[in-house]
């Protein structure tokens, strides 16, 4: 498959970008490159390959959600460095 610039302009108003020229040139002889090597692999034989739901086998170990005692509102405020009555103090960040 070739890319040439109208398809090149659809993509690019997709994806959102712009390209001059000199850019548009390059963009497609990138494009069918890599276009070319995907078709590689069109070549190679995967009737007996099974598809892969994931890339390994490791399973994510996951404790069980329970139920558990938070800390109250005095004790998560007692080693802020600054507080207000009921909330930490910080810097101003936005003017």
């Amino acid at each position: 498959m070739q890319i040439d610039k109208q398809t090149l302009a659809n993509i690019a108003h997709l994806a959102r970008l712009q390209f001059n020229e000199t850019q548009t040139e390059q963009m497609i002889a990138e494009m069918s490159k890599i276009l070319s090597w995907m078709e590689k692999l069109n070549e190679i034989n995967t009737d007996e390959v099974a598809p892969l739901i994931h890339i390994s086998q490791e399973i994510n170990v996951l404790r069980n959600d329970e139920p558990q005692t938070s800390l109250n509102h005095e004790k998560g405020l007692a080693n802020a460095p600054k507080r207000d009555a009921n909330y930490f103090r910080v810097p101003k960040v936005i003017e």
